[in-house]
């Protein structure tokens, strides 16, 4: 491509998102040939929105005996952005031939710009034979997989569970080990009644929160958004059922209707005791009960999901980031082997977890010594993979596609619509649906 013409197509992007940076301008605008490193000291460059993974990486270059036998001597060089600039300027750069990062750490909610006009395939090394080796001990590849082929491996489980409070559960004897949603929802209505407590929340806020909500839900009772090819899916009786709990949770007070689930109106209902219980990612013990509530250190405590009583699984998912391996650079042997000693052997995920808290991906890991032996302090020293590891053995796949930011614009109104009692659940479903296809139309 020439200089006239990048520069012609950086403008149309610039007026037009990235609608132009396709299949085409990634191939003609590629990174110009370069000398592969094949050992020595190496500067892997690592984009991130978290400092926790950039800590990660950096604790593990460092570590002996992970590094033994590398013919690399690494050093991490960092930028942090938000989720979104990361894609933006990575897509960009690609397409001016500019400076790409050689690992690229993507939130699960971004991806779906890279799955369309075979981004993905221009951009990224294929993984395939780099996860051969794990089979099926490898959890949570499943939406970061396009065409077959899988691009990205995520950082972190995120097993959502249930967090509740065990002193206000002891004092208002609500049973610790409830079967089922259904159950706990019985009685979560008479604790509200009585006492105005609520055993869970929803969010109401920006469309994003509103259908991460939901779907949280939805892949424990065994539907989702998309289908392993692509497909939408949504249309199913399970969706319909689990916003119908949902809505009827707001009405009865047992679901306490919160903008986000990290804000102040959430940290007041926590300071309060508002909120009893919720059900969150592996995460959210850290960002947003030890971030808004550590004076409650030692009353909360945590256990696998209520099971739906129609069916579906013991837990559910809610988030991520995918680490992603740019393709021809000089330095991407050296970065594809770091991706591979920190995220697919025992060594790294066990330093990620010491590191930052990240959840192995890995199924053997929830058997290891080590990491039964964990015990939080927060939760009153619970030793938390005794619960993980039951959650892991039943996780539901989550699939992704190129319409789902899409899909999640349209389809948080309608969902916000059933929780406020507006309209039915099976409403709001359609509404979505009708929606995203005259969206996928233009």
């Amino acid at each position: 491509m020439t200089g006239l013409g990048r520069r012609a197509l950086l403008r149309g992007a610039g007026g037009l998102g990235l609608s132009l940076l396709t299949a085409p301008a990634l191939a003609a605008c590629g990174s110009a040939d370069a000398t592969l490193v094949e050992s020595g000291r190496v500067g892997v460059s690592l984009w991130t929105h978290d400092p926790g993974y950039i800590k990660t990486f950096e604790t593990a270059v460092k570590n002996p005996a992970l590094m033994r036998g590398s013919h690399f001597d690494y050093r991490i060089r960092a930028t942090s952005s938000a989720p979104s600039d990361v894609v933006t300027r990575m897509i960009a750069q690609a397409v001016a031939d500019g400076n790409t990062p050689d690992l690229a750490g993507i939130v699960i909610d971004q991806f779906p710009r890279v799955m369309g006009s075979s981004i993905a395939e221009n951009l990224f090394v294929d993984l395939t034979e780099t996860v051969r080796p794990s089979g099926d001990d490898l959890l949570k590849l499943a939406p970061y997989v396009v065409d077959g082929i899988p691009y990205g491996l995520d950082s972190d489980n995120s097993i959502t569970v249930l967090y509740y409070r065990q002193d206000l559960f002891d004092k208002y004897r609500v049973p610790e080990d409830i079967e089922t949603w259904e159950e706990l929802a019985a009685i979560g209505e008479r604790l509200f009644s009585r006492h105005r407590i609520s055993l869970g929340m929803v969010a109401t806020g920006d469309n994003g929160s509103i259908v991460n909500g939901f779907l949280q839900l939805l892949l424990q009772r065994g539907g989702g958004l998309f289908d392993a090819t692509g497909e939408l899916v949504l249309d199913s009786p399970e969706a319909v059922e689990v916003l119908e709990f949902m809505s009827h949770g707001v009405r009865t007070g047992v679901l306490l209707a919160l903008p986000d689930p990290y804000g102040s109106a959430c940290a007041a209902a926590l300071k309060s005791g508002r909120l009893a219980a919720t059900a969150m990612p592996n995460w959210y013990n850290a960002y947003g009960l030890q971030a808004n509530v550590p004076d409650q250190k030692g009353r909360w405590r945590m256990r696998t999901l209520p099971r739906f009583a129609g069916g579906g699984h013991l837990a559910s998912t809610l988030g991520g980031t995918a680490f992603t391996v740019l393709k021809g650079k000089p330095h991407t042997d050296a970065a594809l082997e770091l991706l591979r000693r920190v995220y697919l052997s025992r060594e790294g995920q066990i330093l990620r977890y010491r590191s930052g808290g990240f959840l192995p991906t890995l199924k053997p890991l929830y058997r290891d010594p080590e990491l039964l032996g964990v015990k939080d302090a927060f939760l009153d020293g619970q030793q938390v993979f005794d619960v993980y590891g039951r959650a892991a053995a039943d996780l539901p796949l989550f699939y992704q596609a190129p319409g789902m930011q899409i899909l999640s614009d349209v389809l948080g109104g309608p969902v916000l619509d059933a929780l406020k009692g507006r309209t039915s659940a099976a409403a709001a479903i359609k509404a979505g649906l009708d929606a995203y296809r005259q969206q996928v139309k233009r």
